[in-house]
C-alpha cells in the first residue's frame, strides 16, 4: 500500500429504502392509492352541490312527515274547538257566563264585606249609565257566579278538614258532602223557578241569578266552619250572624228584583200579582239559614 495515497473514506450505515408496499390492493373497486381497504372514492364538487341543492327544500330527514301531522292537529283542534262552542252556545248561554265572571279584587272584598256586614249598606240597586252597557260589573249589587263557585269549593275543602280532624275522613264521605250540597242547591233553584212558574211572575230573574243568589250562603258556612276552631260556641254564634246577614242581603236584594214594577213606581201596587211576590221575596231568605244550619252542623265534632 502507498503511503502517499491518502485513506480511503469510511462509509456510514446504509440507508433504508422508502417503507413502500410492493404491492398494492386493488380488490375494492373505485379505490385509490392512499385510501383504506374498502373506502369510497372522495365526493366530487359537482355531486356535493347537487346532493346539497337537492335536500336543502326537504330539511332535515322526518321533517316532511311532522309539518303535515301538525298542520292536520292544529286545523282539527280549531274545528273541534269551534264544534264545541257551537253547540254548547245553544244550551248554555256563554257570553252571559262571562258577565258573571268578569269581577276583580275591589269587586270581591267589597262583596265578601256586603255579604256579612250587610245593615249599614242603603244602595242596593243597580244602575247602569246611558252608553257605558259594562259599568253595572263595577257595583257590588250585581250577582256574579265567582264568589258562588269559589265559596262552594272552599266549603267542600274545609269539610274533609273538619272530617280528618274527628278521623272521619274518607273519600266516600268527602263525595257525598258535595254530592248532597250540589243536590240542595239545585231543588232551591228548580223550587223557586217552579213557583215563579206556577203564580206567572214576570221577573227580571234569570236561573243563572237565582244560582249565584242561593251561592252566597256558602260564604257564611265557611266563615261558620272556621268558627269550629273556637268551639261549639263560636261555631253557633259566628253562624247565627251569618244567617242574619243573608237573610238581610236575599230580603233586600231580591224586593228590588221581585218587586221591580212597584219599585219603579215609588209605591206599593196592591193586587194579586204583587201579594204573590211578595210572598216569594219573603219564602226564599228564610230558608237560607236552614240550609246553612242543616249543611255544616253534621261537621262538629
Amino acid at each position: 500500500m502507498d503511503p502517499a495515497a491518502p485513506p480511503p473514506k469510511r462509509r456510514g450505515p446504509a440507508r433504508l429504502a422508502d417503507p413502500r408496499p410492493l404491492f398494492e390492493d386493488t380488490s375494492a373497486t373505485g379505490a385509490s392509492p392512499g385510501r383504506g381497504f374498502g373506502a369510497p372514492p372522495p365526493p366530487s364538487a359537482s355531486s356535493a352541490s347537487s346532493s346539497s341543492s337537492s335536500s336543502a327544500p326537504f330539511g332535515p330527514p322526518g321533517a316532511f312527515l311532522a309539518e303535515p301531522v301538525s298542520s292536520l292537529a292544529a286545523a282539527y283542534g280549531s274545528s273541534l274547538a269551534s264544534h264545541v262552542e257551537g253547540n254548547l252556545g245553544r244550551w248554555v248561554p256563554v257570553s252571559r257566563l262571562k258577565y258573571y265572571f268578569a269581577v276583580d279584587t275591589v269587586y270581591v272584598g267589597r262583596k265578601l264585606r256586603l255579604l256579612v256586614f250587610p245593615f249599614g249598606h242603603t244602595d242596593w240597586q243597580v244602575r247602569v249609565p246611558a252608553g257605558h252597557p259594562g259599568r253595572s260589573s263595577l257595583r257590588c249589587q250585581r250577582p256574579d257566579l265567582y264568589i258562588p263557585a269559589m265559596a262552594f269549593l272552599t266549603y267542600i275543602l274545609l269539610a274533609g278538614l273538619a272530617l280528618g280532624t274527628q278521623n272521619r275522613f274518607s273519600p266516600d264521605s268527602l263525595g257525598l258532602v258535595a254530592s248532597s250540597a250540589l243536590a240542595w242547591l239545585l231543588l232551591e233553584v228548580l223550587s223557586v223557578l217552579l213557583s215563579l212558574y206556577l203564580v206567572t211572575v214576570s221577573t227580571d230573574l234569570t236561573p243563572i241569578d237565582l244560582l249565584a243568589f242561593a251561592g252566597y250562603k256558602y260564604v257564611g258556612m265557611i266563615v261558620g266552619l272556621l268558627a269550629v276552631l273556637l268551639g261549639s260556641l263560636g261555631y253557633y254564634a259566628a253562624l247565627s250572624w251569618c244567617c242574619l246577614s243573608i237573610f238581610i242581603f236575599m230580603i233586600r236584594t231580591l224586593r228590588l228584583k221581585l218587586l221591580s214594577e212597584a219599585a219603579a213606581e215609588g209605591v206599593l201596587v196592591r193586587g194579586a200579582k204583587n201579594q204573590l211576590r211578595m210572598y216569594l221575596t219573603m219564602g226564599s231568605p228564610p230558608a237560607q239559614p236552614l240550609f246553612m244550619y242543616w249543611l255544616t252542623f253534621h261537621l262538629l265534632r
